[in-house]
């Protein structure tokens, strides 16, 4: 049955990324995160553009991937307007053509799941990648943003200290193939860095849902969604927040009674 994101995204996004993460699609996690800003968004009509998108490759290998996304269609970093939100919705960055390094990988792994290259998402700091590990050789690295550029390691090194700084110093797990919730995560993570520096309690409330759904978002960004309900003026829900956060650690449960007993009061 197709499922409309509008009904629910932030229930169907929970189911998701609490199931099983070796069975968790990634390209549907992907819409129902824009379908918090978009919430006409329908994510059965969606996967099927990338279906799409994918039958128009004419050479399943991983240089016809290649060339195919970033050559003949052109994808592409959006390097002139970089902090934009919708750089960081699926549905956006086939529509436009630009994104964030992270969703143009995300782009390229499942378009390249759809034609049998095999794609996993690399967490480089400060600049994800794609990662294809071959039968025979070593692994190759393509970096969407840079239009689909082959990469070897030293090329990713070479990247890393662009962004990083010449003096970083450079860890080969850096390379490791990351998880579906990891990629996930790192996508709220850019979001709620856009949302804060332009003030929009409301984004952020959603971004911060989501990511306290996946496995592993550690107890206390909880403190952060109150912060942000008690900024929006949802007093009571902020302080629900605390009180149950206070439960889960007894170390600053004192603390933080005191911001909820606080917040209750502003209720009157």
């Amino acid at each position: 049955m197709a499922f409309v994101a509008s009904a629910d995204p932030t229930m169907r996004f929970a189911e998701l990324v609490q199931g099983p993460e070796d069975e968790l699609p990634l390209d549907k996690a992907s819409f129902l995160i824009a379908a918090h800003a978009y919430p006409d968004l329908d994510v059965a009509v969606e996967m099927d553009l990338l279906d799409e998108l994918a039958e128009h490759c004419p050479d399943r290998s991983l240089e016809g991937w290649r060339r195919y996304l970033f050559e003949d269609l052109g994808f592409t970093g959006n390097v002139a307007d970089y902090y934009d939100p919708d750089n960081s919705f699926l549905n956006q960055v086939v529509r436009r053509k630009v994104g964030l390094p992270i969703t143009l990988s995300v782009l390229g792994q499942v378009v390249g799941e759809r034609l049998g290259v095999s794609l996993a998402g690399v967490g480089l700091p400060g600049h994800f990648l794609l990662r294809h590990d071959p039968r025979n050789g070593p692994p190759a690295f393509v970096d969407p943003f840079g239009g689909g550029r082959l990469l070897d390691r030293e090329g990713c090194i070479e990247r890393f200290r662009v962004v990083n700084g010449a003096d970083a110093a450079f860890v080969d797990s850096y390379l490791d193939p990351i998880g579906p919730r990891a990629i996930l995560s790192r996508m709220l993570a850019n979001l709620r860095a856009i949302y804060a520096a332009r003030g929009d309690t409301d984004s952020l409330a959603w971004v911060f849902a989501l990511r306290l759904a996946i496995p592993g978002t550690p107890a206390i960004e909880r403190r952060e969604l109150a912060r942000v309900l008690g900024s929006a003026g949802q007093f009571a829900e902020a302080a629900e927040v605390l009180e149950s956060l206070a439960g889960a650690l007894p170390a600053m449960e004192d603390a933080l009674e005191a911001e909820a007993v606080a917040l209750r009061a502003r209720l009157n």
